[in-house]
């Protein structure tokens, strides 16, 4: 396999099914952040910001030293390197974006705006490195993005906020980066990189947060926000991200954006409109058609050493 990351294959490797699942199960995990914000109750948006952050560092840390050691795990901060720190910086910027444009904007523009990643890594891996989109691909990108258009086209309406809209496009496009940049070293192992990224987050969150406290139910739901849906998520889709290439990663992570309004119907009764339905629909007749095909791709041996798994490091 060639280091081209969007360019056509005839065959597709274990690897890169197991990619797939875990971008698959870090969309899932994400879909559940609007449903945990509406129990949230925090003053303000960089509160939640903060003890997110807070929760997802502890919890990756931890995940880290169990499956690496101790003496792995600094390995690993080691290894990351600058394209590490950049996918960190990513990170951070991207999960404190989405929190604070939506304390801006509607929840309908962010979700537009973000349906744009797929869009935005593809376009950043051919500028940045010329790597190639495969026809497959550019359509499965434009039916998520009409997909996505018809289910926000709702909320469209209305007085629109610049300053909402143009956090939601940092979020996106810093996510997209972020995708970009994992796939392209494949070879670095990105997980610290995304504890890293979390811990700045909640560093910077910890200035501007007009208080710490929380209440005990807050509490409670803000470590399950924080470790499961965003330390996880992020777990998952670093991982997986570096056994796909990118356009195909950020166009599986918009699962999370169809599931998120179903979790949310399901738990506060918010039944989702006609167009939402309707838009939903094509996203998952989209995801599902070009996921399909690349399955049933021949299999193919991956190649050692380059996007292999790695095995735990135990040393203490």
């Amino acid at each position: 396999m060639t280091d081209r990351a969007f360019s056509a294959a005839p065959s597709v490797s274990l690897d890169e099914r197991l990619g797939v699942l875990l971008i698959f199960l870090s969309a899932l995990f994400w879909s559940f952040g609007g449903t945990i914000v509406r129990f949230v109750e925090a003053p303000d948006s960089w509160t939640i910001v903060l003890w997110r952050s807070l929760w997802a560092t502890l919890f990756l840390l931890g995940f880290m030293i169990w499956r690496d050691g101790v003496r792995g795990t600094l390995q690993l901060f080691r290894a990351m390197g600058l394209p590490g720190i950049v996918v960190g910086l990513c990170f951070a910027v991207a999960s404190s974006c989405f929190v604070i444009a939506v304390g801006y904007t509607t929840i309908a523009n962010v979700v537009l705006i973000n349906a744009g990643v797929p869009l935005f890594a593809a376009l950043i891996g051919w500028m940045l490195y010329r790597d190639r989109v495969s026809v497959p691909t550019w359509i499965a990108i434009g039916a998520v993005i009409l997909g996505v258009g018809v289910m926000v086209s709702d909320g469209l309406g209305g007085d629109v906020s610049l300053i909402g809209n143009a956090i939601a496009l940092v979020n996106a496009i810093a996510f997209a980066i972020a995708t970009v940049v994992t796939r392209r070293h494949a070879d670095v192992r990105m997980t610290p990189a995304t504890c890293l990224g979390a811990a700045f987050a909640g560093t910077f969150a910890a200035t501007q947060a007009s208080t710490y406290a929380t209440s005990l139910p807050d509490f409670a739901l803000l470590v399950a926000f924080g470790a499961l849906n965003l330390g996880l998520g992020l777990a998952l889709f670093a991982s997986g991200a570096r056994l796909v290439p990118a356009a195909l990663a950020a166009l599986i992570g918009t699962l999370e954006t169809v599931l998120g309004p179903i979790w949310v119907w399901l738990v506060h009764a918010e039944i989702p409109s006609e167009r939402t339905l309707i838009g939903g629909a094509i996203v998952f007749a989209a995801l599902l058609t070009h996921i399909g095909l690349q399955f049933r791709r021949p299999q193919r041996p991956a190649k050692p050493g380059v996007s292999g798994v790695q095995t735990p490091n135990r040393s203490r």
